[in-house]
This record gives structure tokens, C-alpha cells and sequence, in this order.
């Protein structure tokens, strides 16, 4: 695999006119080499994304108490303490010690849950003025920005047949705002604000602040910077999209270590197909190298290995 020494910058201005040949190549050359890159000229608005990080930095000021009513539930909303969940089926590192952020998590607004489709329900909500209207406004945006890219990215992988995208018709959404304390001059190596992993889906939308700290790491095992350039989201494929274009897009590893001495404030959106969904390699990227598996059951194994919230029940 080719090594990288920096993240590519992708000029996604075609997305709203013109032709996308261009950026349909530029794609390809990024995700199928690096599995990331910086999306420049996306058409959201910046005054949008400072908006989210005011309301991240509001609610990790709330009290303790506060969060903790909302704490995240079995539907994976609401506030995720600091130490409540570790990577434990990381293949990338020897994980013992959990993740030091953290964050609230909003998923798709659902009226109820259903029974019959997992993570399925409504939001929980702290009692801060516009901070409901402020994420969903974010989410709505981000959601139409990521089913932009999802079209690329199948083209760029070379998708004979995109019906898959019926499958983003009622997206999985999360939106998680993340605060990351500052890491102990002496802290360990294995303490990490987020361990070495691949994101779960399809396509992760980053926007981040100036403090850094995230890295990304090379097929040779060396960690490249990520720092933030202004008017830009990073964006990664995950381990949904990397098997639908049949390992033609990568899904890359990459980890948070906050040694800066200051708060780090980040807010991810992830876009992926809804829960139901099978996921197998598409046509037109070749002989199939994955067996068919669906999202939801992916996810449940997931989350249940890392998340308190989700751990079974024992009686």
C-alpha cells in the first residue's frame, strides 16, 4: 500500500454546480490511498459550525449532575462520562485503559423507539436554550453534505449500480460533541483521549478545533498530524463504506492524544445507511473479498464491547 506523509485537501465545490469529474478523480486518489482528507469549499456555514462548538463548550460546562441526567442510554443518546467506554476489540493497540473525553451524542429524532430496529428513539436533551435547534440545524446540513459525498464515493469507487443510496433514505445519524481534557504531563502511552480505531460506518464529517491532537496513521505504522485548517471538515471512510466498495476506499486508523496542556473540543457526524441495511461489496468493484453482514448486528457487537450503556444485563 502507498505510504502517505500528509492528509489531501479536496476542493468539493462541484458538489453544488458544475461538472464532477475532478473531484469524483480527486476522491478516488485520497480514500483509496489515505482514507482521508481534508473537504474544503462544502458550502456549510461557518457561522453553523461555530455555533456547534459554543454549544459543545456550554454543555461540558453544565454541572455534573446535569449531564449525568441525561446520561447516554441503550438507544445511544444523551452524555457519555469520561472513563465509560474503551476500545476493547481494537486490533490496533493493546486497550486496557477507557477513553479520556467525554461527550453528548445526538442520533436520528425518532417519536418512539421501534421494537424492531435498533437504536431506534428519541434524543435527550439538557435543559440549555437553543441547543436542541442548534444540532438539529447542524445535522440537517451535515446529513445533506454527507449524501452528497456518499454519491462520489460510489462513483469513485467505481459503482456500477448506486441503489444503495435507497438505504440512506432514513439515514443512522450521530452527531457527538466531544471534549477531550488535557492528557497528564506523565501520562502513560496506552492513555489515549481516543484510542487507535476504524470509525464503524460510512462517512465520518470532522470538525475540529485548533488545539490538534488527532493523527492518522500510515500502512508503514507511523502517525501522521491532522491539524485544522480553517473552512475545512476532515473527512474518513469507515468500515460500511470501505466493504461496500469492496476495500477500494479505506478505512484508516486513527487515534486523539491530547498533550497540548488545553481543553480539545471536536464534533463528528457520522453518515451511514440505516441500521437494517445489508452490507456487501456493490458491483462494478470486482470480485466480492467481504461476505454480506448487516449494519445493525455489526453495530450491537460493537457497542455492546465498548460502551457501558450497552453491556447486557445479567441477572
Amino acid at each position: 500500500m502507498t505510504e502517505f506523509t500528509e492528509i489531501p485537501v479536496i476542493d468539493a465545490s462541484a458538489l453544488h454546480e458544475g461538472d464532477q469529474t475532478t473531484l469524483i478523480s480527486d476522491f478516488r486518489a485520497a480514500y483509496g490511498t489515505t482514507g482521508f482528507g481534508y473537504i474544503v469549499n462544502h458550502g456549510i456555514d461557518p457561522a453553523l459550525v461555530d455555533a456547534v462548538f459554543e454549544a459543545s463548550r456550554r454543555f461540558h460546562a453544565l454541572p455534573i449532575e446535569q449531564k449525568l441526567a441525561i446520561k447516554v442510554n441503550r438507544t445511544h443518546r444523551g452524555y457519555i462520562p469520561i472513563d465509560s467506554s474503551t476500545d476493547v476489540n481494537s486490533q490496533l493497540a493493546e486497550v486496557t485503559k477507557p477513553n479520556q473525553s467525554a461527550s453528548f451524542m445526538m442520533m436520528r429524532e425518532d417519536s418512539a423507539a421501534d421494537p424492531d430496529l435498533y437504536l431506534s428513539g428519541p434524543n435527550q436533551w439538557p435543559d440549555l436554550d437553543g441547543f436542541r435547534d442548534t444540532l438539529t440545524a447542524y445535522a440537517e446540513q451535515l446529513s445533506h453534505l454527507g449524501h452528497a459525498l456518499m454519491q462520489v464515493a460510489l462513483k469513485a469507487a467505481g459503482v456500477s449500480d448506486t441503489a444503495i443510496m435507497s438505504a440512506f433514505d432514513t439515514p443512522t445519524i450521530w452527531l457527538r460533541l466531544l471534549h477531550y481534557p488535557p492528557s497528564p504531563a506523565a501520562a502513560p502511552d496506552d492513555l489515549y483521549g481516543s484510542a487507535p480505531h476504524t470509525d464503524f460506518g460510512c462517512l465520518t464529517i470532522l470538525a475540529q478545533d485548533d488545539v490538534g491532537g488527532l493523527q492518522v496513521r500510515t500502512p508503514g505504522g507511523d502517525w501522521v498530524d491532522a491539524p485544522r485548517i480553517p473552512g475545512s471538515f476532515v473527512v474518513n471512510v469507515g468500515d460500511m463504506l470501505h466493504r461496500l466498495s469492496n476495500g477500494r476506499l479505506l478505512s484508516t486508523p486513527h487515534r486523539v492524544i491530547n498533550r497540548s496542556g488545553r481543553e480539545r473540543f471536536s464534533c463528528p457526524f457520522f453518515y451511514d445507511p440505516n441500521v437494517a441495511t445489508t452490507i456487501a461489496p456493490l458491483p462494478g468493484t470486482g470480485t466480492p473479498r467481504f461476505d454480506p453482514i448487516r449494519f445493525d448486528t455489526f453495530l450491537r457487537s460493537e457497542l455492546e464491547a465498548a460502551y457501558d450503556a450497552h453491556k447486557p444485563t445479567t441477572t
